[in-house]
């Protein structure tokens, strides 16, 4: 496989950006998972298809629109969509998470609307749906080196606040963490991190690596650090052999790494049912 690898250019930046992705997916998971925010990232993926439909929309008549990146203008409207979650939620802030549900809502609404007048499915909006090997080209790599850099250095800054308001955010307030601009702030790393993921996942399946390997990780780890080490590790797992496999059969990547990321969390889930049973004798 590595002589495969190196004998393709495409295979090199498809295995690049998955495992980029295979760190950042899960580490943000954490975050999302403990806030109880576990329907954020299929939100965002809908917002992102949004714009990238209407990207395709707006190429029919506008030819310099055609050799813009659609990508681009998905993670614009991911951005967008991140804000106005944050808004709502300020909004509603007795029952915060209607935010979710709402992007959700119009995200599938515009989307659906915007793919009918870009005269429906074509090949590659498939590839953005469930992801593809093939499609991952190097200014993929340098998109998800740029997000990769910005989150990493944003979560070594503001761990401390991300750590405190996932656990309470009311304490958070009484402590002076300006808790509004901090969640404004990660719920953008979210978007940039779950847009930027749509060449290996796709829209429908970006939500698995965010947070299956960190419900496996919860299962085994001791502590909250740990939980970040063990979600990173199933999903690079996740990622490497999804790819892999998917390369060999042909088939979406998004749907193989997925499916390795549950079967990691049903090993897990079985392992624990065992030493308990085990423990009882």
């Amino acid at each position: 496989m590595l002589e495969v690898m190196w004998k393709y250019d495409f295979l090199q930046y498809a295995f690049f950006v998955g495992i980029v992705i295979g760190f950042l997916a899960p580490v943000l998971g954490v975050f999302i998972v403990v806030r109880r925010q576990a329907m954020i990232a299929d939100a965002l993926s809908h917002i992102t298809l949004t714009g990238i439909a209407f990207h395709l929309y707006l190429a029919q008549s506008a030819t310099f629109l055609q050799t813009v990146h659609p990508l681009y203008m998905g993670m614009g409207f991911a951005v967008a969509g991140s804000i106005i979650m944050e808004r709502l939620r300020n909004v509603y802030s007795a029952y915060k998470e209607l935010a979710v549900p709402i992007i959700l809502s119009i995200g599938i609404g515009l989307g659906v609307v915007f793919l009918s007048l870009a005269d429906g499915f074509n090949n590659d909006l498939f590839q953005y749906l469930f992801g593809s090997i093939i499609a991952v080209s190097q200014g993929d790599v340098w998109l998800i080196s740029v997000v990769a850099l910005v989150v990493v250095l944003l979560l070594f800054f503001f761990y401390k606040e991300l750590f405190f308001m996932s656990f309470d955010e009311e304490q958070a307030k009484i402590s002076s963490i300006p808790v509004r601009s901090v969640n404004l702030l990660f719920s953008v790393m979210a978007a940039l991190v779950i847009a930027s993921s749509m060449r290996i996942l796709g829209i429908l399946l970006v939500s698995s690596l965010s947070i299956l390997p960190v419900a496996a990780a919860m299962q085994v780890a001791k502590s909250f650090k740990q939980t970040f080490l063990y979600a990173v590790l199933f999903g690079e797992i996740s990622v490497i052999a999804g790819l892999i496999t998917a390369f060999y059969l042909d088939v979406a990547p998004g749907g193989m790494i997925a499916i390795f990321a549950l079967i990691l969390l049903l090993l897990v889930l079985s392992g624990k049912k065992y030493d308990k049973i085990r423990r009882l004798r």
